[in-house]
């Protein structure tokens, strides 16, 4: 019975945009029903090998009906119930749509847009970009739920009705716009099939019609527009440059032709298998979105499809790695639970992993510039290796970036080149973390390096204070936070003891006052220009992150924090004299506070009381300028 549904708001936003605004290369359209197909073929294949009785010709079949102005897409895949079409067709809610249309806007430029619809997953909907009516007929493989029949005309509602179609697999028709009429000519469909899906491992047929010249009879037969080759069992130097770009579209969630990096994999002895994968240039807008990201590399085992999403095959960290694996040494016929335990997997995955260090590199040595792109990109999940990663942790950390005190913004140096340019006095690598350059490059905590003519790694991605908890040394150098912990130089300690017993009285007020905001008051050699500054105990988290933690919405407790004076600095010399010459306790409060927000400032942190502190500093010049 047919039942007419509404499209949600934002579903009716993307086909506004695929009817009425998307015209650039629309081609695509085919390149996505055509992958659609070959996806749920895949599904059903795999079905297939514990259910011998489910195989079939696999196949993708083009129709053209140049009298209706009709062009057909069907495949004898999985195919669909009815709750299915509505979960995935009728509010493609799952992929992404609004990040689509958000994007699209942020552009503000519809050029980009087939290359958006790659990336976000919203390929169906291509199909509104020719047609101004698209209806669909699927019946699920092995099951005995009726077929559907699903259409539209992307005017803000679709209907659901019962379908005759009784073979498994779907069947889209598209109702080709004026405009279109030149995708229902044989040889146009034969171009965007060799050049979007010339891979894909299932023939997609054109019928074709022969005249046969002496009684000019007609016939029909079926012609193969794709090769069917797999990319990644071929030469590299058999393969071009679009059908590299082409195969990277199909397989990537990074949307668009444009990677930086193929590599091939030929391995043989106690694991064989072929692989192709893909170092991205672009990171996808779901890369730190773990629900909605796709993660681990497609599986294939003698050419059969198993998976595309095989997480076991790569790390975690090198999440953003896309390609293919075929092995010829796993199992065809159990379940992906239990081939997901099967120890060759654990070995593919060490040579796959240690194969892409080996690459990333390469590019490091040889093509600085664009590795370095490739880190900014990608560097802040790829870091998660120097954490989990403990078999590779000395190969992933040759391979980190970081800026640094003696490093103009923007301009990165490797661990290596920090240490080889240390001085003889230097016995450590010293770091400092926070959330962003400005912030880190005006801390108070570097001028004692900065005279020495040390550098100071900065690290500023969320993650580099959680990873520095396990990363102890490189090439026998120990790390060692500027902002935390003592900092007790021999040569300085006869001048730290004097500033003690002369500021005595100071510290003990600054004590008092201070007492819910500080855990220690003293002097330091840290200081060479500021006045004062905060620190943080070894164990305790600096503040960066924990307002990072705040933000989302973790419980954590106020640490109090370390307050450390410059006993050279003429303020520290002039709060003493006010202090023994006033017996005003409420004005010295006030300095008091103004003090410590100081250091606040300078290290970044908000104020906790910014009226206050502008009163106080209001004070001070009137003051002064009496």
């Amino acid at each position: 019975m047919s039942e007419v549904r509404e499209f949600k708001t934002e579903v009716q936003q993307l086909l506004q945009l695929m009817i009425h605004s998307l015209y650039s290369n629309r081609d695509i359209f085919l390149r996505e029903l055509i992958a659609n197909a070959a996806d749920a073929i895949d599904k059903a294949r795999f079905e297939s090998l514990t259910s011998p009785e489910l195989a079939r010709e696999w196949q993708i079949r083009l129709a053209i009906d140049k009298d209706a102005k009709t062009l057909t897409i069907s495949d004898n895949g999985i195919g669909m119930t009815s709750d299915e079409v509505s979960a995935n067709i009728g509010t493609i809610a799952k992929s992404g749509t609004k990040e689509f249309v958000k994007a699209l806007a942020e552009k503000g430029d519809t050029a980009d847009a087939p290359e958006l619809i790659g990336q976000f997953g919203v390929g169906f909907y291509s199909a509104f970009m020719v047609a101004s009516k698209v209806e669909l007929h699927t019946k699920k493989s092995n099951s005995d739920a009726p077929a559907v029949c699903w259409r539209s005309t992307g005017e803000g509602s679709y209907e659901l009705d019962d379908s005759s179609r009784t073979e498994p697999g779907t069947e889209i028709k598209l109702f080709l716009k004026d405009d279109a009429d030149i995708y229902l000519e044989s040889w146009k469909l034969s171009e965007i099939v060799r050049k979007y899906s010339d891979f894909i491992a299932y023939p997609v047929i054109l019928p074709q019609v022969k005249v046969n010249e002496e009684d000019k009879s007609e016939t029909e037969e079926d012609r193969v527009l794709n090769s069917q080759k797999a990319i990644w069992l071929r030469k590299p130097s058999e393969i071009t440059d679009d059908e590299y770009k082409s195969f990277y579209s199909h397989l990537s969630n990074y949307g668009g032709t444009e990677y930086l990096k193929a590599i091939h994999m030929t391995a043989e002895g106690a694991s064989e298998f072929k692989a192709l994968l893909f170092l991205p240039k672009q990171a996808p807008f779901n890369l730190l979105m773990p629900d909605i990201q796709k993660k681990g590399l497609q599986l294939y085992i003698k050419r059969m499809f198993i998976t595309d999403e095989c997480k076991e095959l790569l790390p975690d960290y090198l999440r953003f790695v896309c390609g293919v694996v075929d092995s010829s040494d796993l199992p065809l016929n159990v379940s992906r639970e239990i081939l997901q335990q099967n120890p060759l997997l654990g070995r593919i995955q060490t040579a796959v992993t240690g194969k892409v260090l080996s690459e990333m590199k390469k590019l490091l040595e040889h093509s600085r510039e664009e590795y370095e792109k490739f880190f900014i990109e990608f560097g802040k999940i790829f870091k998660e290796g120097l954490h989990t990663d403990r078999v590779n942790g000395e190969k992933i950390k040759d391979l980190v970036l970081y800026e640094s005190m003696n490093t103009p913004e923007g301009k990165y140096i490797t661990l290596k080149e920090y240490v080889d340019a240390m001085p003889e006095s230097q016995d450590c690598i010293y770091y400092i973390t926070g959330d962003k350059r400005s912030a880190v490059a005006s801390s108070p905590a570097l001028e004692y390096f900065r005279n020495k003519g040390y550098d100071v790694l900065f690290m500023t991605d969320p993650i580099d204070e959680w990873i520095m908890q396990s990363m102890f040394q490189y090439l026998k150098k120990s790390f060692k936070s500027v902002t935390k912990g003592d900092f007790e130089e021999s040569d300085m300690a006869e001048k730290i003891k004097a500033a003690d017993e002369k500021y005595s009285a100071l510290v003990d007020f600054l004590k008092d006052k201070l007492a819910d905001k500080v855990s220690v008051v003293r002097f330091s050699a840290r200081l060479t220009d500021s006045p004062c500054c905060l620190i943080v105990d070894n164990s305790a988290l600096p503040p960066h992150m924990e307002r990072l933690f705040r933000a989302m919405h973790q419980e954590v407790p106020v640490s109090k924090r370390i307050f450390e004076l410059n006993g050279d600095h003429p303020l520290i010399a002039a709060f003493n004299d006010k202090l023994a010459a006033t017996d005003d306790k409420d004005q010295l409060t006030r300095f008091a506070n103004a003090l410590y927000n100081q250091a606040l400032l300078l290290e970044g942190s908000p104020l906790e009381n910014p009226v206050e502190f502008a009163q106080t500093i209001t004070e001070l010049l009137q003051s002064a300028m009496k």
